[in-house]
């Protein structure tokens, strides 16, 4: 079959990306084979091919959140359409989608969605499963006001919708744009939100920033019993230290949430993928457009991983 696939010529050398045609995987037992139809190229893709993984072996197929239909395995799910993401292993500890095909848990798939299409299933797992795990942590409940940072990036965008899927009582958005509640340029110390909420603050602020003067910013209008979740942190060599007011915090029984969907595993991302399954197919929540994505071949993919695609996410199509 063809696949990408990263190796590395010594354990200091940079990696690299190519396509090859390797082994189609063998079912073994507890497996399921699955011809992959699309898989999503998101940033932790981009950033597992340069090595920034410590937990990735090489060499190694990545792709991370896939569509595709079982062709392998136990009889009563051979033909099912499903689809899936990684957790801890795909791409990771375990050859990824970005492939014909590849070899899946049987507990590590979920129906597809019936009213997604093969790209937009692909294209889910990451964004909406690591927003669900951050709601999730942070023990939202339809009485909270949810806060969310970068509320138009892919994750953020994905909070906003889960935070409603679940019944929250407000979502209040923040990210640089004007078309958000607060932008975060113009109103760098999140003001808004008290006006927003009576002066109570959020219950809820989920961070998917990683900026640390906005965070201290949050801290400031996170209501008293908050929790605050967060799943990025600065970048490129800047200082990931932070202070904050430990009295204020403990006057207010703050919590402070980290949240790494690597921790999980993959059956755990599926348990997941279930759920927003549902709330996909009930119209609650809904994913990316087809016209949103920039669709590649297996054959363009290489070249595709370097390029920016005009703020599309890159979705490869094993069908195209």
């Amino acid at each position: 079959m063809k696949a990408l696939r990263v190796a590395r010529a010594s354990p200091s050398s940079p990696p690299t990306l190519s396509l090859e045609t390797v082994p189609k995987p063998t079912v073994t037992p507890g497996h399921v084979l699955v011809k992959v139809h699309a898989s999503a190229v998101h940033p932790s893709d981009r950033f597992n091919t340069k090595g920034f993984f410590p937990l990735t072996t090489y060499p190694r197929i990545p792709g991370r959140d896939y569509s595709g239909t079982i062709v392998d395995g136990p009889k009563h799910m051979i033909g099912q359409v499903v689809f899936g993401t990684s957790g801890s292993l795909l791409g990771f500890t375990a050859d990824g989608v970005h492939a014909e095909y590849c070899l899946v848990p049987e507990d590590a798939v979920a129906p597809k969605p019936s009213n997604l299409s093969t790209l937009q299933a692909a294209t889910v797992g990451v964004p909406f499963t690591t927003a669900l795990l951050c709601l999730r942590r942070a023990r939202a409940t339809a009485e909270d006001v949810v806060l969310v940072l970068g509320a138009t990036g892919a994750v953020g965008s994905a909070v906003v919708q889960v935070a409603k899927a679940l019944g929250c009582k407000r979502v209040i958005t923040a990210s640089r744009r004007d078309s958000t509640d607060v932008n975060v340029v113009k109103d760098a110390a999140l003001e808004t939100v008290g006006s927003l909420t009576a002066d109570k603050g959020a219950d809820v602020v989920i961070d998917t920033v990683g900026d640390l003067s906005l965070m201290k910013a949050a801290l400031g209008v996170l209501a008293v019993k908050g929790r605050y979740t967060w799943i990025a942190a600065p970048k490129g060599g800047v200082s990931t230290d932070f202070t904050f007011d430990v009295f204020q915090a403990y006057r207010k029984e703050h919590e402070l949430v980290g949240c790494n969907s690597l921790n999980y595993t993959i059956a755990d991302m599926a348990d997941m993928m279930r759920e927003l399954q549902k709330w996909f197919e009930s119209g609650k929540m809904t994913a990316k457009a087809e016209d949103e994505l920039a669709v590649v071949g297996l054959d363009e993919a290489v070249d595709a991983y370097g390029r920016d695609p005009a703020g599309k996410l890159l979705v490869i199509s094993t069908d195209k």
